[in-house]
């Protein structure tokens, strides 16, 4: 069964490199236009952290003879060769990929920090959160409907 606003967008729905701004209103609900200028505004946070953390490593890690990470094993943008995602997508695609790329990154530089300073583990285990996500398969059939797709999902992982 398609959702009503799914099948709302498929009537405006045009070839994915045809996409443009006024597709993206139709289909996008107004609380993520509304909200799309925060998730943007986190940009500046992360270019910081970025910065920072890589000052940190660069300077710190030699001194006590730890291993530096590849920021390119963290930061990967590769969803642009995805034929079933529009430009907007790919756009939103590479800032998602940037910021998780940086937040991944910095999770693991504080765990070698951890590990070399006191690798004690904790008393409680941590969430296995991550392990609840939905994921599409990267590469997928021609007829693939990522529309449809990320509806699916968005209706899995909200509250009801």
């Amino acid at each position: 069964m398609i959702k009503k606003e799914y099948r709302k967008y498929l009537i405006h729905k045009k070839n994915n490199n045809e996409l443009g701004f006024i597709a993206l209103i139709r289909r996008s609900k107004p609380i993520n236009l509304i909200t799309g200028p925060i998730i943007y505004a986190m940009i500046f946070p992360i270019i910081f952290l970025d910065i920072f953390v890589w000052f940190y490593q660069f300077a710190c890690f030699p001194v006590y003879k730890l291993e530096k990470f590849n920021r390119s094993q963290y930061i990967i943008f590769d969803r642009q060769e995805l034929k079933y995602l529009d430009w907007i997508s790919k756009f939103h695609c590479s800032y998602c990929a940037y910021a998780v790329g940086v937040i991944n990154l910095v999770g693991a530089i504080i765990e070698r920090t951890e590990s070399y300073f006191c690798p004690i583990k904790h008393k409680l285990k941590r969430s296995n959160k991550e392990k609840e996500i939905k994921y599409l398969n990267f590469e997928n059939n021609d007829d693939f409907d990522y529309d449809n797709e990320l509806f699916e999902i968005r209706e899995k992982i909200t509250k009801k």
